[in-house]
């Protein structure tokens, strides 16, 4: 499957229409490397994961006349040692830590973009509003990628209506990954989003319908729409989001659940604080999945809820950020959860905060810390991160 895209891709770049002979084809090298430590500490193994993993991108993008443009691009990962369980290599005495080594095409593709319309063909990244529903799951090594055609058009300045349609998705856990559904699964999803923008507000409504060929149970409907405010420099700002999912197309399930979050926020010398409450309906037999997210983004960074618990799952929570330093080359985080399902008790609740710093606009650090603290589910658990990225692009000639 990876030959025949990229070969598809590579022979749609070789046809489309050519630069002026006068002039060289733009052609750009991008590159991000990232390496990371990662401990966790869950009081249901007798050993502590540790994982220490390298990932590199690299990525050639070349621009053609006529609105064409083109990008391929691989990603590896190294990893010293094997004292974490990468759901690849079969160590499932210690934590998961889905960073598995290997290597994969990560992203190949023809793009095309006139005056109001753009369309991409091909393996891509696909980011969707907050990524609440469809994402790339940027923190693991590994990203999340699709096999996809996606659509953009701007019929006026304040509008945007983006769709897609998803053929396979490519998940974190690499294509080495000991279960066949943990590496990709292949899909015949339907994504439309239409937004507007007006000055500080956007009001978005959107409709996913996601069957899943691989695992049926996984297909779903869902229908929503958004609000959002952003917060000007000293002032006050909010998301307000609500949405129904059902069961759809070979889903052998019959549900009908709602999703909405409540955030207030508000910025203040440089500071941000927000307070949130965000519903994922659940009956207990069967609860509100979003399995295309950047989980990881929401309900804490301990990653407790990736798949939603049957009772559904309430979480509330408050977060502060700020920027300090000279040049504010400091930015810290500092986020509290309490967890409870929609039909049932409390599960427990988390402190995340971490301390990140930009050593130049190519080069960052990231100090990152997750506790969770069980109440009736899952067992106690901590996580540190630490880990340096750098990023870059270089013109070629």
């Amino acid at each position: 499957m990876h030959t025949r895209l990229a070969t598809a891709c590579l022979l749609a770049l070789a046809s489309a229409p050519a630069w002026p002979a006068d002039t060289p084809a733009p052609l750009q090298l991008e590159w991000d490397a990232r390496v990371r430590h990662e401990q966790v500490d869950n009081d249901a193994f007798a050993r502590d994961a540790r994982a220490d993993t390298l990932r590199l991108r690299l990525g050639l993008r070349a621009q053609f006349a006529s609105g064409f443009s083109g990008y391929l691009e691989g990603a590896g990962v190294a990893a010293a040692g094997g004292r974490y369980n990468s759901g690849a290599n079969g160590h499932t005495q210690y934590p998961g830590i889905t960073d598995p080594k290997g290597s994969e095409l990560n992203q190949v593709y023809l793009a095309w973009q006139g005056g109001t319309f753009g369309a991409i063909a091909g393996r891509q990244r696909l980011l969707f509003d907050n990524q609440r529903w469809i994402g790339n799951v940027g923190w693991r090594q590994h990203e999340q990628t699709f096999d996809a055609v996606a659509l953009q058009w701007q019929p006026a300045p304040d509008w945007t209506v983006r769709y897609a349609w998803l053929d396979r998705v490519h998940r974190v856990a690499g294509r080495d990954a000991l279960l066949p559904v943990a590496r990709e699964r292949q899909l015949d999803t339907h994504l439309l989003n239409a937004a507007f923008k007006r000055g500080m507000q956007q009001w978005t409504g959107y409709a996913y319908l996601h069957e899943d060929r691989d695992v049926a149970t996984a297909s779903s409907a869902t229908y929503g729409a958004r609000w959002m405010g952003k917060p000007t420099a000293d002032g006050f700002g909010w998301t307000l989001e609500a949405a129904h999912q059902a069961d759809y197309a070979n889903n052998p399930d019959r549900f009908s659940h709602a999703y909405w979050l409540a955030e207030p926020a508000w910025t203040l010398h440089g500071i941000t604080g927000k307070l949130g409450w965000e519903h994922l309906g659940g009956n207990g037999h069967h609860a509100l999945q979003t399995p295309l997210a950047t989980l990881h983004a929401f309900n804490g960074w301990d990653d407790q809820f990736a798949v939603t618990p049957p009772g559904g799952l309430e979480d509330r929570y408050a977060a502060v950020n700020g920027g300090f330093g000279v040049q504010a080359r400091f930015g810290w985080v500092l986020a509290w959860h309490d967890y409870r399902a929609d039909r049932g008790g409390r599960y427990g609740s988390e402190w995340d905060g971490s301390l990140g710093y930009a050593f130049s606009p190519a080069v960052s650090g990231l100090l990152k810390l997750a506790r969770y603290q069980a109440d009736g589910f899952g067992r106690d658990d901590t996580k540190l991160w630490l880990q340096v990225e750098w990023k870059g692009v270089q013109a070629l000639r």
